[in-house]
């Protein structure tokens, strides 16, 4: 088996495999590049050892059975047999699912969650989005400290488990979108700077110095992380990427990194002949993130809108904290601009940045699927205190406004595990370091950032213990009882009617339009032939939707569709969903 490794500062690299302890020779094609035989078979342990250090983990390593700091081992990617003939399923027309692996069961493996997923078949959703699998210190974490690019996280079940995961998905239908995490690696595990330059002190992010993607030995960790990508859609079948915090990949060069990953993506999916998408997390509000390349755009594919989730939360719990701020002055014309422009943030100030932010969607030429919309996220809830959902803030009534207005928006609709049948369960921050010294100083962390917004330390959740992920774990039998089954009874019939109705899943952004009263606490939209209401406020509303031959689709409390007056009267903290005759 042939072995390689870019390692351009060594001045000798040995291959330790197995027993075998042989030195790897420069590749006279490619600057910096060392290879070498050995025989190996899948399973086989080895790393590298650089000049007189010690025998360290393959950068590209495919597994890491002992965690981050152990060997790796050789993966035969033909060895899985595919029960599944899967020709994909695209991004417009979607409703993804966020799902923490280590949290939608309390096993926290592949193998538990794929058992789960007919639930989110009955559902309605098209397409899981796996928060990260890349290994991580110890058993439980988010996945965003991950390191080993190429690998997947053993105690949820390693590169087998996620195949057969997939495998399962797509067996019942079901897209898999697997968030990759290439602005920073976690600070345990991470050895990547001893085989090269693979970061930089040229610009700096919120994790130190920057990934490596405009100095010199740039080209070589820009193809790291372009093939490492194109491995998860290729060798594991995955549909779709979700790239962490793009916004920090800071790149100078003519041709940014995105615009280079993307070329590939697409490059790949004409091969394969299956849709490939890239969704990116950005709060830069940039229209040229997900505008085509050929129209000067960096070409991905879609993109989180948080200017909707923000504004959302706001009209729906008055919080004005933070971020919130810009929003909370008057939430439902923020909500609206939303709606039917997509970002609220187009080039406006920004109370909270201190500056002018964004810039305008072409409406023209911009789809909505372009953007995700939710109430609810992993970052939404985890990075609250105590990790409370938004069910633990708001009424079943708003719950279901809040879905009313997620599932039949012009976006591409997002729910996080548990919301759809409003899980009474946290979402919490949780850790599980086994450097001592790390450990001790996230949790200490932790309790300091959240102090300074006066909680005190006993009310934030130690990371560290074991108990913060437990309670995490969603509570499946909590479906069988109400609320909880209302709610979740109510996300299906909103899923159904997408699916049946055409007009909401019409790209055209600009064809929505929007009417709200902010004393009130109503807003309705039109999209084609539906229309939906929702009342926020304690009482009964009176809507002027200038309609008389509508019919009601899906309703949370009984309601009659608007009389002769045109006038639709709507239960206090209630929506409806309407179709005009």
């Amino acid at each position: 088996m042939q072995f390689e490794v870019w390692a351009p500062q060594a001045g000798r690299v040995t291959l330790r495999c197995e027993d075998v302890t042989r030195g790897l020779e420069r590749d006279p094609e490619r600057e910096g590049w060392w290879r070498g035989e050995a025989g190996a078979r899948d399973g086989s342990r080895y790393g590298f050892a650089l000049d007189d250090g010690p025998v360290l983990p393959d950068p590209r390593s495919r597994r890491q059975p002992d965690g981050p700091d152990g060997l790796s081992a050789v993966v035969d990617q033909d060895r899985f047999e595919w029960r599944t003939e899967w020709a994909g399923r695209p991004l417009p027309g979607a409703v993804l699912y966020e799902l923490h692996v280590g949290t939608y069961t309390r096993e926290g493996t592949f193998d538990a969650a794929a058992e789960r997923l007919g639930h989110l078949t009955d559902l309605g959703v098209t397409h899981v989005e796996l928060m990260p699998v890349c290994p991580f210190p110890g058993t439980h974490g988010w996945g965003y400290e991950g390191v080993s690019l190429w690998a997947v996280h053993e105690p949820y079940g390693g590169p087998e488990g996620l195949k057969r995961f997939v495998d399962r998905a797509h067996a019942l239908g079901l897209g898999v979108v697997l968030d990759v995490v290439h602005n920073h690696l976690g600070p345990s595990g991470n050895y990547l700077p001893q085989f090269g330059p693979y970061f930089t002190d040229t610009h700096h992010t919120p994790w130190g110095a920057a990934v490596n993607l405009d100095a010199p030995g740039s080209d070589e960790v820009r193809a790291f992380l372009v093939d490492s990508a194109l491995a998860w859609l290729r060798d594991y079948r995955i549909d779709g990427l979700r790239l962490d915090a793009v916004h920090a990949l800071v790149d100078t060069r003519a041709c940014h990194f995105l615009e280079e990953l993307s070329g590939a993506v697409d490059a790949l999916a004409a091969d394969t002949g299956r849709p490939l998408f890239l969704i990116a997390e950005s709060d830069l509000n940039d229209p040229r993130l997900i505008t085509p390349r050929a129209q000067g755009g960096l070409g991905l594919h879609a993109q989180w809108n948080d200017d909707f989730h923000h504004a959302l939360h706001t009209a729906l719990t008055g919080e004005g904290q933070g971020y919130y701020a810009d929003f909370a002055r008057d939430p439902f014309a923020a909500l609206a601009k939303t709606l039917t422009g997509g970002f609220f943030h187009d080039g406006t100030y920004s109370g909270f940045r201190g500056q002018h932010h964004g810039r305008p969607l072409d409406l023209d030429r911009m789809a909505g699927h372009r953007l995700l919309g939710y109430s609810q996220t992993h970052d939404q809830i985890g990075n609250r205190a105590r990790g409370d959902r938004l069910a633990a803030l708001v009424s079943p009534g708003l719950l279901a406004c809040a879905a009313a207005l997620t599932l039949t928006a012009p976006f591409t609709p997002m729910l996080f595990m548990g919301e759809e049948w409003a899980a009474g369960t946290p979402w919490q921050f949780f850790t599980d370091h086994t450097d001592p010294e790390l450990a001790k100083a996230v949790s200490a962390g932790r309790r300091r950032e959240f102090a300074a917004h006066g909680w005190a330390e006993r009310d934030v959740p130690d990371p560290q213990d074991p108990a913060t992920r437990d309670r995490s774990c969603l509570d499946w039998s909590e479906q069988e009882r109400e609320p909880h089954a209302r709610v979740l009874s109510w996300y299906r019939d909103l899923i159904a009617l997408r699916r049946e109705q055409p007009d909401l899943t019409d790209p055209d952004l600009a064809d929505t339009k929007v009417a709200h009263d902010q004393e009130h606490r109503w807003l309705a939209f039109r999209r084609g032939d539906v229309r939906v209401a929702v009342n926020l406020g304690k009482e009964p509303a009176a809507i002027p939707l200038g309609i008389t031959d509508a019919r009601v689709l899906a309703a949370w409390e009984p309601v009659e569709p608007p009389g002769a007056d045109g006038v639709l009267r709507l239960p206090a903290e209630s929506a409806v969903v309407l179709l005009r005759a």
